[in-house]
């Protein structure tokens, strides 16, 4: 890897700590980006080197470009790795690294520009010939909104068309309620993302979250790694995740695979990307939804049932080396299932609960991976996002990877603070989950209020 020897990792928490690992098996060094607020961190005690960027607020530490490429530049860094959210996805922090002769593990900025604008990104893939979810162009205001909405047909999704992570996105059912909705959603994506722009789509009641991993290199390869299964979601915030899906046919996997390299391959796609699909369980019909210019949460679960390490595979392209495998040699092997283990209390509506971890034993044996930055005596900073660990198991099947991830949270110990361990545990032994019959609105509408009478008893 000719090309990088020291990579500075632009994130905190669990991503950093896996982006750790992958440079230290690839003999790389690191140097890894605190605010003040993670100077005891797992990642600060496991890099080469950690250079502190600022205060506890995003704003003015995780979230600064200039302040990154100053660390990077300070340090001696060749490569910036920048995980997931923060800076991920803002192509500012690639054309900085592009000018300051720093390769960028991930996407150009060109590539983050294309398919960040939702509105341009559904123009792109319809082009193409692949499906998107019925809706409009860009609404400038509520009676436009209501207009559109009364043509797509109830109910609509209002959605930022800068937007990411659920935020800015809100649901109509009713026309009445369509000039209520769309100040929300207006008002939500002009403060996360200083964009107000919105669209609308149809919302598909039963609907499944499908997406596609893809990874490709600069020199015109370009190879999905399978399907993974999102449908479980609190307010557009994934919570549960597996691949392979447990309703995805052999007919459905090949066409999300093939859709999701064409648009890769359309866009001269570098590093890795999901593109991400709604499955209309009613009609069998696949949409393109968005796609996502980075590494994933729950990229894990993939890696699981493909055996191909994709943090070191970012490496290795963004060193400008061709992908270590062909189409040819991706094979499904098993079923994985990953957990997000939150620092919140689902008893008190998910409430988030920094503090000091007393006690943390994790859970170990065969087919278990955790994934986490915590350890006993962390304290869990109020700042940022409430994920602390992310427990994958994988089994010859599903029925086997479920059975491993009940014992699994039957044996991860935490105290001090409230995780949603208990909410996981229930979910794992639902009927409906167990099965297979579940949709992106399962948890919302049925699951929560199964949950509060459970804990009511």
């Amino acid at each position: 890897m000719n090309r990088i020897s020291r990579v500075l990792i632009a994130n905190r928490s669990e991503i950093a700590v896996r982006i750790l690992r992958a440079c230290r098996e690839l003999g790389l060094e690191t140097v890894v980006t605190i605010s003040e607020a993670d100077r005891d961190s797992l990642p600060a005690r496991l890099a080469d080197r950690a250079v502190c960027i600022g205060p506890a607020p995003a704003t003015e530490s995780y979230l600064k470009v200039a302040t990154i490429i100053t660390a990077a530049l300070g340090t001696g860094a060749d490569a910036i790795h920048p995980g997931y959210g923060f800076l991920a996805e803002q192509p500012e922090l690639p054309e900085a690294c592009a000018e300051h002769g720093i390769a960028f593990i991930g996407p150009t900025a060109e590539n983050i520009r294309t398919m960040g604008d939702k509105l341009w990104a559904r123009k792109l893939v319809k082009e193409l010939g692949i499906p998107v979810i019925p809706g409009s162009e860009l609404v400038s205001d509520f009676n436009e909104a209501r207009k559109v909405a009364d043509e797509v047909g109830y109910p609509v999704l209002l959605k930022a068309a800068a937007g990411g992570g659920g935020k800015g996105m809100k649901t109509a059912a009713k026309a009445h309620e369509i000039k209520t909705v769309f100040e929300e959603a207006s008002a939500e994506a002009r403060a996360a993302f200083g964009d107000e722009r919105i669209y609308i789509e149809h919302f598909i009641p039963n609907a499944r979250h499908i997406e596609c991993q893809i990874i490709a290199d600069r020199h015109g390869h370009a190879v999905h790694l399978l399907e993974r299964d999102c449908s479980l979601q609190r307010r557009y915030q994934k919570m549960v995740e597996e691949a392979p899906s447990p309703v995805v046919t052999d007919e459905l996997r090949d066409q999300i695979t093939q859709a999701a390299v064409r648009i890769a391959q359309h866009i001269d796609y570098e590093n890795a990307g999901t593109v991400e699909f709604i499955l209309d369980q009613d009609r069998e019909e696949i949409y393109f939804l968005e796609m996502n210019t980075r590494i994933q949460v729950e990229h894990p679960v993939t890696e699981m049932i493909t055996g191909v390490d994709l943090v070191a595979e970012q490496l290795r392209v963004a060193a400008g080396e061709t992908l270590s495998f062909s189409q040819a040699e991706i094979r499904l092997g098993g079923h994985a299932i990953e957990c997000r283990i939150n620092a919140e209390s689902p008893r008190a509506g998910f409430q988030p609960c920094p503090g000091r971890i007393k006690k943390w034993i994790p859970p170990e044996g065969p087919g278990i991976r955790v994934d986490t930055h915590c350890y006993e005596g962390y304290f869990v900073p109020p700042y940022y996002d409430s994920l602390i660990a992310k427990l994958i198991t994988k089994g010859q099947d599903r029925a086997e990877a479920i059975e491993r991830m009940q014992s699994a949270l039957q044996g991860f110990q935490v105290s001090g603070i409230d995780t949603t361990i208990p909410f996981h545990q229930f979910i794992m032994q639902n009927p409906d989950f167990l099965n297979g019959k579940v949709h992106t609105r399962w948890v919302e509408d049925s699951l929560l209020k199964e949950y509060r009478h459970h804990e009511g008893d």
